[in-house]
């Protein structure tokens, strides 16, 4: 059986692409920073260009790059350190109110289950004093704990420590030479095929920006949201939870989870010793699923999801799939890096219905 030339171009193509994504996968834990960084320097190199612009070349592009790292850095660590009042407040209270709300559990529980025959009843006193034993302990304990706990899972800790090391190095060299990479990307590119793959880069370019644009109007409107919504329930901690679960949003079904249980626990402990437990379950049930419901039905469909085309399922799959081969971080970049692959897929559709081998 003879083959054409463009059936051999087709299958060394997809001999390359298989070989490809064998090696991606077998080395993601050493490509996963460099993706990271890849990712970080194209969503950053336009901010970095707008002050090279902004300097008319009097102002290096070194300095252009350090300000928007040095500024993106900051930025990170300031949502990572929303999470500090959150744990100063909540673990003195973990230490007074869970004891009380597990005797409040099982005395509110036992008549109810004995109706059923069902004999129920929480040893609350070995309870508070594993309690009291795990959360008063000093500074010096914990801190012991936490070194132990790193000695034990070493790789992890080196790996984490690495990749906070690398990941900014990186992106660093990327965003000075970003140009420089894309055009050497480009060279590679054959002189036949260069109309099409400008056309599918406009094309992906244009989808990413939406769908950042519209991701980061969504996390705006649901930080205000939730923060209000939480503060006119009365909670202390209602501005750094509530832009915690704004913010965190960008990780799709995970952020959202992870606002839930804190804004849960949050109103458990500060409610339960004055009015109940039922003022929290009712704070979080309508704070939680009204802007779950806006945000569903109303922003991400409005703002992201009409933008990049993706169908629910196809969102799940694509968090799945992305965090099987890059773990957290493939959560991170599945909605971005599916949007591109749709823009292929359409393409892929388009000539396949346009060949000789679907018309026959």
């Amino acid at each position: 059986m003879q083959f054409t030339s463009t059936q051999k171009r087709a299958s060394a193509w997809g001999l390359i692409a298989a070989i490809s994504a064998l090696a991606l996968w077998q080395l993601a834990p050493v490509v996963t920073p460099f993706v990271v960084a890849a990712i970080l320097a194209y969503a950053l190199t336009p901010l970095v260009d707008w002050l090279d612009t902004l300097g008319r070349g009097r102002l290096p592009r070194v300095v252009a790059v350090v300000l928007v790292e040095v500024l993106f850095i900051i930025a990170l660590l300031s949502v990572l350190l929303l999470m500090v009042p959150i744990l100063v407040k909540e673990l003195p209270l973990l230490r007074e109110q869970v004891p009380v709300l597990l005797e409040s559990v099982s005395t509110s529980l036992q008549p109810f289950l004995a109706q059923f025959g069902i004999h129920f009843s929480l040893d609350v006193a070995s309870i508070k004093a594993f309690v009291l034993k795990y959360l008063s302990a000093n500074f010096e304990d914990a801190f012991g704990s936490v070194m132990s706990s790193v000695k034990l899972g070493g790789s992890v800790a080196f790996a984490i420590i690495g990749n906070a090391v690398l990941i900014p190095v990186a992106l660093f060299y990327l965003l000075m030479d970003w140009h420089g990479f894309v055009a050497r990307v480009l060279v590679l590119v054959p002189p036949h095929l260069r109309a099409s793959y400008d056309s599918f880069s406009a094309e992906a370019d244009g989808v990413l920006g939406q769908y950042l644009r519209g991701q980061l109007l969504v996390m705006l409107v649901l930080s205000v949201f939730y923060s209000v919504g939480l503060a006119l329930f009365g909670l202390d901690l209602a501005l750094p939870i509530g832009i915690f679960t704004g913010l965190a949003i960008f990780v799709p079904y995970l952020g959202f989870g992870l606002g839930l249980i804190l804004a849960t626990l949050a109103g458990l402990l500060e409610f339960a010793a004055t009015v109940g437990p039922a003022k929290a379950l009712i704070m979080v049930t309508v704070v939680y699923g009204l802007g779950q419901f806006i945000e569903s039905l109303f922003l991400t469909p409005r703002l992201v999801g009409e933008r990049i085309g993706l169908h629910p399922l196809a969102v799940i799959f694509a968090l799945l799939a992305f965090g099987q081969l890059f773990g957290f971080v493939g959560v991170l970049i599945a909605l971005p890096a599916s949007a591109v692959l749709l823009v292929a897929m359409r393409r892929t559709q388009t000539h396949y219905l346009a060949s000789k081998l679907y018309k026959g």
